[in-house]
Protein backbone atom coordinates (compact mmCIF):
# COMPACT_ATOMS: atom_id res chain seq x y z
CA UNK A 1 0.00 0.00 0.00
CA UNK A 2 1.37 3.42 -0.98
CA UNK A 3 1.12 6.22 1.55
CA UNK A 4 -1.19 9.07 0.67
CA UNK A 5 0.60 12.42 0.40
CA UNK A 6 -0.67 15.73 1.68
CA UNK A 7 0.59 19.23 2.36
CA UNK A 8 1.59 20.78 5.65
CA UNK A 9 -1.85 22.33 6.29
CA UNK A 10 -3.56 18.98 5.80
CA UNK A 11 -1.06 17.26 8.10
CA UNK A 12 -1.60 19.91 10.77
CA UNK A 13 -5.39 19.64 10.47
CA UNK A 14 -5.33 15.82 10.70
CA UNK A 15 -3.18 16.03 13.86
CA UNK A 16 -5.17 18.97 15.28
CA UNK A 17 -2.12 21.23 15.57
CA UNK A 18 -1.04 24.41 13.84
CA UNK A 19 1.19 24.61 10.78
CA UNK A 20 3.59 26.52 13.00
CA UNK A 21 3.81 23.52 15.35
CA UNK A 22 4.63 21.19 12.45
CA UNK A 23 7.38 23.54 11.27
CA UNK A 24 8.72 23.84 14.82
CA UNK A 25 8.92 20.06 15.19
CA UNK A 26 10.72 19.91 11.85
CA UNK A 27 13.20 22.57 13.00
CA UNK A 28 13.90 20.50 16.13
CA UNK A 29 14.45 17.39 14.01
CA UNK A 30 11.46 15.57 15.48
CA UNK A 31 9.68 15.37 12.15
CA UNK A 32 11.36 15.11 8.78
CA UNK A 33 9.93 16.27 5.48
CA UNK A 34 10.24 13.32 3.12
CA UNK A 35 9.69 15.22 -0.09
CA UNK A 36 9.17 18.66 -1.55
CA UNK A 37 7.75 19.92 -4.79
CA UNK A 38 9.88 21.90 -7.26
CA UNK A 39 8.40 25.03 -5.67
CA UNK A 40 9.50 23.93 -2.18
CA UNK A 41 6.06 22.79 -0.99
CA UNK A 42 6.40 20.10 1.69
CA UNK A 43 4.65 16.78 1.18
CA UNK A 44 3.88 14.39 4.00
CA UNK A 45 2.71 10.80 4.15
CA UNK A 46 0.51 8.75 6.45
CA UNK A 47 3.72 7.57 8.11
CA UNK A 48 4.62 11.20 8.89
CA UNK A 49 1.17 11.66 10.40
CA UNK A 50 1.71 8.62 12.62
CA UNK A 51 5.07 10.05 13.75
CA UNK A 52 3.46 13.41 14.51
CA UNK A 53 0.64 11.77 16.47
CA UNK A 54 3.21 9.77 18.44
CA UNK A 55 5.12 12.97 19.29
CA UNK A 56 1.89 14.57 20.48
CA UNK A 57 1.05 11.48 22.55
CA UNK A 58 4.44 11.56 24.26
CA UNK A 59 3.99 15.28 24.95
CA UNK A 60 0.60 14.58 26.49
CA UNK A 61 2.28 12.01 28.73
CA UNK A 62 4.56 14.77 29.98
CA UNK A 63 7.68 14.07 27.95
CA UNK A 64 9.74 17.10 27.02
CA UNK A 65 10.54 17.72 23.37
CA UNK A 66 14.19 17.07 24.23
CA UNK A 67 13.30 13.62 25.62
CA UNK A 68 11.16 12.87 22.56
CA UNK A 69 14.03 13.91 20.30
CA UNK A 70 16.45 11.57 22.08
CA UNK A 71 14.07 8.68 21.58
CA UNK A 72 13.47 9.49 17.91
CA UNK A 73 17.17 9.94 17.17
CA UNK A 74 17.89 6.42 18.48
CA UNK A 75 16.07 4.93 15.49
CA UNK A 76 18.92 4.64 12.96
CA UNK A 77 21.31 3.14 15.53
CA UNK A 78 18.73 0.79 17.00
CA UNK A 79 17.74 -1.79 14.42
CA UNK A 80 16.31 -4.16 17.06
CA UNK A 81 14.44 -1.44 18.95
CA UNK A 82 15.95 -2.50 22.28
CA UNK A 83 17.55 0.86 23.04
CA UNK A 84 14.29 2.68 22.36
CA UNK A 85 12.35 0.19 24.46
CA UNK A 86 14.76 0.63 27.37
CA UNK A 87 14.70 4.43 27.07
CA UNK A 88 10.91 4.52 26.75
CA UNK A 89 10.47 2.28 29.78
CA UNK A 90 12.82 4.48 31.80
CA UNK A 91 11.01 7.65 30.72
CA UNK A 92 7.53 6.16 31.21
CA UNK A 93 8.42 5.03 34.72
CA UNK A 94 9.78 8.48 35.51
CA UNK A 95 6.56 10.07 34.18
CA UNK A 96 4.41 7.66 36.20
CA UNK A 97 6.29 8.63 39.37
CA UNK A 98 6.01 12.35 38.58
CA UNK A 99 2.31 12.07 37.72
CA UNK A 100 1.62 10.25 41.00
CA UNK A 101 3.44 13.03 42.87
CA UNK A 102 1.41 15.71 41.06
CA UNK A 103 -1.80 13.80 41.70
CA UNK A 104 -1.07 13.69 45.44
CA UNK A 105 -0.53 17.46 45.39
CA UNK A 106 -3.81 17.92 43.51
CA UNK A 107 -5.64 15.64 45.96
CA UNK A 108 -4.40 17.82 48.85
CA UNK A 109 -5.43 20.98 47.01
CA UNK A 110 -8.85 19.51 46.20
CA UNK A 111 -9.39 18.58 49.85
CA UNK A 112 -8.38 22.06 50.94
CA UNK A 113 -10.59 23.78 48.35
CA UNK A 114 -13.55 21.56 49.25
CA UNK A 115 -13.09 22.46 52.90
CA UNK A 116 -13.07 26.17 52.02
CA UNK A 117 -16.23 25.76 49.92
CA UNK A 118 -17.91 24.05 52.87
CA UNK A 119 -16.79 26.81 55.24
CA UNK A 120 -17.90 29.62 52.93
CA UNK A 121 -21.28 27.97 52.40
CA UNK A 122 -21.81 27.91 56.16
CA UNK A 123 -20.99 31.62 56.67
CA UNK A 124 -24.16 33.53 57.54
CA UNK A 125 -23.00 37.16 57.28
CA UNK A 126 -21.93 37.22 53.63
CA UNK A 127 -18.33 36.79 54.76
CA UNK A 128 -17.98 40.21 56.31
CA UNK A 129 -15.74 38.73 58.98
CA UNK A 130 -13.35 35.85 59.39
CA UNK A 131 -14.75 32.56 60.71
CA UNK A 132 -12.96 33.52 63.91
CA UNK A 133 -11.89 31.01 66.55
CA UNK A 134 -12.42 28.13 64.13
CA UNK A 135 -9.29 29.26 62.25
CA UNK A 136 -7.03 28.17 65.08
CA UNK A 137 -8.24 24.56 64.73
CA UNK A 138 -8.15 24.50 60.93
CA UNK A 139 -5.89 21.81 59.51
CA UNK A 140 -4.97 24.18 56.66
CA UNK A 141 -4.09 27.20 58.81
CA UNK A 142 -0.40 27.04 57.88
CA UNK A 143 -1.33 27.63 54.23
CA UNK A 144 -4.47 29.73 54.68
CA UNK A 145 -4.52 33.22 53.23
CA UNK A 146 -7.06 34.27 55.87
CA UNK A 147 -5.39 32.84 58.97
CA UNK A 148 -1.85 34.11 58.41
CA UNK A 149 -2.80 37.83 58.53
CA UNK A 150 -4.92 37.14 61.64
CA UNK A 151 -1.99 35.41 63.28
CA UNK A 152 0.36 38.29 62.45
CA UNK A 153 -2.21 40.82 63.71
CA UNK A 154 -2.73 38.91 66.95
CA UNK A 155 1.03 38.58 67.51
CA UNK A 156 1.62 42.31 66.96
CA UNK A 157 -1.24 43.32 69.28
CA UNK A 158 0.08 41.17 72.14
CA UNK A 159 3.47 42.91 72.17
Amino acid sequence: MVDQTFRIGELARKANVTVRTVRYYEALGLLKTQSRSDGGQRYYTDTDLIYLLRILQLKRYGFSLEQIGRIIRMGPDDSTGRKRKTELLKQYRKQVTETIRKRKELDILLEELSWHVEQLESVKDGFQSCPGPACAECEFKDRCDFYQPLLAESNSSTR
